[in-house]
């Protein structure tokens, strides 16, 4: 799949065929996520990635008992490593570059998923300290999304978006 084809094709998916993703597969997705751009190179990101079934569970159950994502292949918990970005950058490395660079390791999986005929889903919506508790995560480790990945079982039309003419304010100074 051509890169625009993937940017163009990504949809949310929140139904899955019961068909397991192969090591392959997970380590392309992966590999993907640890390409994103970081402050600094950074890289303060961490991947977590369920598997079993009461783990799912459980992150479902986080997530306002949004089950539909147990049906999922895999899940990326996908991680802000706050300690490794405040070393780097101070409390703005801390409290926005964390953040940024995670958002971009997380764009990187979706598309890529897309890429390879998978679908997934970036979910902001769940309580983050039960999420931490559920990965046994230190402290310093932020979950920032839980991403469903596997076969879709639906097929989504494109959704609207906003006309060039609002997104774009000032187009030369």
């Amino acid at each position: 799949m051509e890169f625009f084809d993937a940017i163009k094709n990504r949809r949310s998916i929140r139904s899955y065929r019961k068909q397991d993703l192969t090591q392959d597969l997970i380590s392309k997705l992966v590999a993907a996520a640890r390409m994103a751009p970081s402050a600094g190179n950074a890289q303060p990101w961490a991947f977590i990635i369920a598997k079993e079934n009461r783990t799912k569970q459980a992150l479902a159950q986080a997530a306002y008992n949004q089950r539909w994502l147990e049906a999922a292949s895999v899940v990326f918990v996908v991680c802000a490593d706050m300690k490794r970005a405040e070393e780097s950058y101070g409390e703005r490395g801390k409290t926005l570059y964390a953040l940024q660079d995670t958002s971009a390791a997380i764009e990187n999986i979706l598309l890529t998923a897309t890429s390879l005929g998978l679908g997934g889903c970036w979910m902001g919506a769940f309580r983050e300290e039960e999420v931490g508790k559920i990965i046994k995560a230190p402290p310093h480790m932020r979950p920032v999304a839980l991403i469903p990945i596997g076969y879709p079982n639906e097929s989504p039309p494109p959704r609207s978006r906003r006309p060039h003419s609002e997104v774009v304010l000032i187009e030369s100074f």
